[in-house]
């Protein structure tokens, strides 16, 4: 009789402890990993509306009060108006960075050197964006009138284009202490006529968009998110 083989000792496994263990770590790494995203994403939100957005804010602010009128104005005959009385002709790009150059203001860091207008970064799926910053005289701004009316009136705006929803909610909340598209100082562009309508439903304040949708329509997880235009009402 040959011999009798040795048994072999089981080969070691997982126990359920052990594989709770390990699920328990991936899912504080994943966890770990969203929070520090957006963590890094409302630290650029922050530094695009405080350096940015507040500095083309300041610049205005000092351009009337050392011109006298707000840009693009007629000194000889000022109306109050960007443009002088202009509804809804805009002051952007090389137009407005002379005009405030011309009168020694100083400019935010933009994009780049002589692109102080716009600012690039990126959406939360990491596409590239640009932010860009004008101003203008609008016909209609929504404003509380006698009892529980509103009435629209003239009013200077800084208009701000290539928002991503996220960023759009950021900035409202750092400007106004919270969100909503239709009142307050920031709005959604073609919402601020409105500030009325729709005032008892859940969803009255929201801008339109969020970051699931996606440039020409649908929504995705992918593409490029979609971006939007705002207002910010100016002090003059």
């Amino acid at each position: 009789m040959s011999p009798r083989t040795p048994l072999r000792p089981p080969a070691p496994g997982f126990t359920l402890i052990e594989m709770s263990v390990v699920l328990v770590v991936i899912a504080l790494i994943i966890g770990a990993v969203s929070v520090g995203r957006d963590v890094y994403r409302s630290a650029v939100a922050e530094r695009i509306g405080s350096e940015f957005v507040q500095g083309w804010m300041i610049a205005y602010d000092r351009y009337v009060q050392q011109v006298g009128v707000v840009p693009g104005d007629d000194m000889g005959d000022p109306t109050g108006e960007v443009n002088g009385a202009a509804a809804d002709e805009l002051l952007c790009g090389d137009p407005l960075r002379d005009a405030m150059l011309v009168r020694g203001i100083a400019l935010p860091q933009g994009r780049a050197e002589r692109q102080e207008t716009r600012y690039v970064y990126q959406d939360s799926r990491g596409n590239p964006q640009q932010l860009e910053v004008c101003f203008l005289n609008v016909g209609e701004w929504a404003e509380p009138g006698p009892g529980t009316t509103y009435v629209n009136r003239r009013r200077n705006v800084m208009r701000l284009t290539g928002m991503t929803p996220e960023l759009a909610n950021q900035l409202d909340t750092r400007i106004d202490g919270r969100v909503n598209a239709r009142a307050g100082r920031m709005r959604q562009q073609g919402l601020h006529t409105q500030a009325a309508a729709g005032s008892g439903a859940p969803d009255a304040g929201r801008w339109t968009l969020n970051d699931l949708d996606t440039y020409g329509g649908g929504t995705s997880v992918d593409g490029q998110v979609a971006v939007m235009a705002g207002y910010i009402r100016m002090n003059q």
